[in-house]
């Protein structure tokens, strides 16, 4: 089969549709993942025993289930006890929170490393628990994590075709669908291994630019 110059341009823009769907799940589940990772730590890290050890039992239990499985309990088994979600928002909420249990690690690990005499000088100066997490402690504990959770959003950005198994019209599942239709894989299949290598280079230099700057910055 030879490569078809026009049935390229007669399909790009159906994956350029399909790409800005994985784009924005991928930010979404970002966002989801970056509160939800959040949570976890401060939950394992200060809540009372009970809560923390429930807290330890379903990140392990999520980290330890395949992503794929937990996209179609969300979307295919929740409507069985009433909960329905639209295939994106299922979409992101799975990349949430799977992604989110490997965020709180990081999280965790980050906290720790905060001298614990931040901790000791906030409560000398009578600050709340709240003020002290949201002023002292984790504008200090956040900067140095950075690198490791944009490996974490760029792991999640290869993993979005998982989402096509429920639904969502994103860049694989709109390469399936055209090529499904026209008998013709080897364009369709050809420009999603474009679009991704693209967009994984961006992100690595990205990353790379980022541990540079917080190298820098953990330096003086």
């Amino acid at each position: 089969m030879e490569w078809d110059w026009e049935f390229v341009r007669q399909i790009m823009p159906i994956l350029i549709e399909g790409l800005q769907i994985t784009i924005l799940a991928t930010i979404l589940g970002a966002a989801v993942a970056a509160v939800i990772g959040l949570l976890f730590a401060i939950l394992r890290m200060v809540a009372p025993a009970p809560i923390a050890r429930a807290t330890s039992f379903a990140v392990e239990f999520i980290r330890g289930t395949p992503l794929l499985v937990q996209l179609y309990f969300i979307f295919y088994v929740l409507p069985d006890i009433g909960i329905r979600l639209p295939a994106l928002l299922a979409g992101v909420i799975g990349l949430g929170i799977h992604y989110g249990t490997y965020a709180a690690e990081v999280y965790r690990a980050g906290i720790e490393n905060v001298p614990r005499g931040q901790w000791e000088a906030a409560r000398a100066t009578n600050l709340t628990a709240r003020q002290t997490w949201i002023h002292v402690i984790l504008p200090q504990a956040i900067p140095p994590m950075i690198p490791a959770l944009a490996n974490y959003l760029i792991a999640m950005f290869k993993e979005t075709p998982l989402l096509s198994a429920i639904t969502v019209l994103e860049l694989m599942n709109q390469a399936k669908s055209i090529a499904n239709s026209n008998y013709r894989y080897i364009e369709p299949m050809t420009l999603v291994g474009v679009f991704f290598l693209i967009m994984s280079l961006i992100s690595v230099f990205f990353l790379r630019w980022l541990e540079e700057r917080y190298t820098r910055v953990d330096e003086r």
